[in-house]
């Protein structure tokens, strides 16, 4: 059973999503990934996205973690419903609505959004077999949400290609943990003064590991 790790909710078990058709990210590879990300001091007050969410379990652990708002936004039903029951966790802890959940499709979802509508943090866990070219869909409706030092992490299968970033978007870093590697991004820097930021805070999490 999945749990949130860390946080105000820490210790919290989360319901899964019954069936198959998705892929939950293990706890060793959430535990790292958000070590990554407090290094970076991009959680606490962010703004989150979290497509292709699933149970939901990346934003909800990101509002037990300080994420001031969380969007959710899955497709299928069974899982959107589970979506609902875990954003219920951490809105009732906070007594108002913290995370929302959107039932659609990640790219008719972006494109659908107004420009002016950014995200601190944005997760992406697609299915392993979604097809690349859908998966870039995806991500080149992304960069006019992202705001100004954002971080974006792709979820895939280690033997998955490395995605097409678009313009607007540029990887800064990778890590493989056995069969799943995470891909992050930010917006592209002319000056790759952000992209030294990150590398910083990925010293210090390999420090931290």
């Amino acid at each position: 059973m999945s749990r949130i790790i860390a946080g105000t909710a820490g210790g919290t078990s989360l319901t899964s999503v019954p069936g198959t058709g998705t892929r939950p990210t293990t706890d060793r590879v959430k535990e790292a990934l958000f070590s990554r990300l407090e290094s970076y001091d991009v959680l606490s007050g962010a703004r989150v996205l979290d497509l292709f969410a699933g149970s939901g379990a990346l934003g909800v652990e990101s509002a037990s973690r300080g994420a001031v708002s969380v969007d959710l936004v899955e497709l299928a039903d069974k899982a959107a419903g589970t979506c609902k029951q875990n954003a219920k966790l951490i809105n009732d802890a906070a007594g108002r609505s913290v995370v929302n959940v959107h039932r659609a499709k990640a790219d008719t979802y972006l494109l659908r959004v107004p420009a002016d509508v950014t995200w601190d943090v944005v997760f992406l866990d697609p299915p392993y077999d979604l097809d690349e070219e859908d998966l870039n869909s995806v991500l080149r409706a992304l960069p006019r949400h992202l705001a100004e030092g954002a971080v974006v992490v792709l979820e895939r299968s280690t033997r998955s290609p490395e995605p097409v970033w678009p313009a607007g978007m540029e990887r800064f870093s990778e890590r493989k943990y056995g069969e799943t590697t995470l891909w992050f991004a930010e917006p592209a820097q002319a000056d790759g003064a952000e992209a030294d930021d990150h590398d910083a805070g990925d010293a210090q999490a390999e420090g931290a590991s």
